[in-house]
């Protein structure tokens, strides 16, 4: 299994978790079959380059996402992508990780959804903190 979450740069498990999983310059992947760690850049739209990060993120084989919160319509894409998504995250990679596997994360759902996590940049004003909604 992939478990993708949302960085903010290369130092793998010791990165922080960045604040806005679509606008994170990195992502950073834990296989949990290998227990390696690799990083990718965000080419997504939210960074000037093409497509969703749901869409990237499914090419890329991952499975779950663990991020601080995230809105309704980038859940339904990655439902549509059967990635699991779980809010809550905080800290760095690897004490994300230790959260998710101690339950401590809240499946993403349009319960737990951002109201200030909107799509096709509506309410993504400049200087706007998401933080962990």
């Amino acid at each position: 299994m992939i478990i993708c979450v949302p960085t903010m740069g290369e130092k793998g498990l010791q990165e922080q978790v960045g604040e806005h999983f679509g606008r994170v310059p990195t992502y950073t992947l834990f296989d949990t079959e290998n227990n390696s760690v690799r990083t990718i850049e965000n080419t997504t739209l939210h960074t000037g380059g093409a497509g969703y990060a749901p869409d990237m993120l499914a090419k890329e084989g991952v499975n779950v996402m663990l991020c601080g919160g995230m809105g309704r319509r980038a859940i339904e894409l990655f439902e549509q992508h059967g990635i699991m998504a779980y809010v809550g995250a905080k800290g760095t990679v690897e004490q994300t990780l230790q959260m998710h596997r101690e339950g401590e994360l809240t499946p993403a759902t349009s319960e737990t959804a951002c109201a200030q996590h909107a799509f096709r940049g509506e309410g993504h004003g400049d200087g706007h903190r998401h933080g962990n909604c």
